[in-house]
């Protein structure tokens, strides 16, 4: 065991997870070796032991690795503990004072999304969240924010063939629509909304990474003609909040030696 308290293997078995992400969902015996810094021996093994566990899935036909079913499992285990929604209160009640706006932290749910914490704005005019509220997916920038990171012919078959439900005028039916939007969060890393669902709803969110994967969509929701005007003003504090969530939820990814001396 290393001074630090930390099992070098099982660190090592971590990382190897970790790696996994919605840019590279797969990897090779001798690719991941080199990324991070391996002997493709010590690779092949930490990969062999967590596919015996489940926690990677080999292709028999490519050599291939992609996460298995168990790490599913321990997602919705922790989900289901309500470690996210604790974490993320504080800082949603933090940015919802601050903007005036409803707060809202958002989570894929198959094709859909699903809110997990909302924290709502004060004020005789404000958006009143539902937690346990499951959205479509193709309607509302929560959803752009949470799939324009997944393979479009993923997201086709979790959406289902064209045209796609509309809701409002405002409602992408089309993929080619959908992809407009997914490209705006691949290159501002924020979307907007405009009555998507709902006509009289405006909304910004921007997705929460963790890990190179992203977990969930930080999303700022009010009136919309109000929220429309005040886009430029409402990123930067919205911004901020999914970063300070997103380092909440990765402390315990940080490189252990630097957590020495730390209470």
């Amino acid at each position: 065991m290393a001074s630090s308290g930390v099992l070098q293997t099982a660190d090592r078995a971590l990382q190897v997870l970790l790696s996994f992400s919605d840019a590279r969902p797969e990897w090779g015996v001798s690719e991941l070796a080199r990324e991070l810094g391996l002997d493709k021996s010590v690779a092949q093994r930490l990969l062999a032991t967590l596919a015996a566990r489940g926690f990677v899935l080999a292709d028999p036909e490519t050599r291939r690795y992609r996460l298995g079913p168990a790490v599913a499992q321990l997602a919705r285990v922790a989900e289901r503990g309500g470690a996210m929604s604790l974490l993320a209160r504080p800082v949603l009640a933090g940015l919802a004072r601050e903007t005036g706006e409803s707060a809202v932290l958002n989570v894929a749910h198959g094709g859909s999304y699903r809110t997990v914490a909302a924290v709502d704005a004060r004020g005789p005019l404000s958006y009143t969240a539902v937690v346990g509220h499951v959205m479509p997916g193709h309607a509302g920038c929560s959803g752009h924010a949470l799939f324009a990171g997944q393979p479009a012919e993923e997201v086709r078959e979790l959406f289902g063939p064209e045209p796609l439900t509309r809701y409002t005028p405002n409602t992408p039916t089309s993929y080619a629509e959908l992809e407009q939007r997914w490209q705006q969060v691949r290159e501002a890393g924020l979307s907007v909304s405009r009555g998507e669902f709902d006509a009289n709803v405006g909304a910004v969110a921007v997705p929460l990474p963790l890990s190179g994967a992203t977990v969930a969509s930080m999303t700022l929701i009010g009136p919309a003609e109000r929220v429309s005007d005040r886009i430029d003003e409402l990123v930067a504090p919205l911004r901020a909040a999914a970063e300070d969530l997103s380092r909440r939820l990765g402390l315990e990814h940080r490189d252990p030696t630097s957590a020495k001396g730390c209470p």
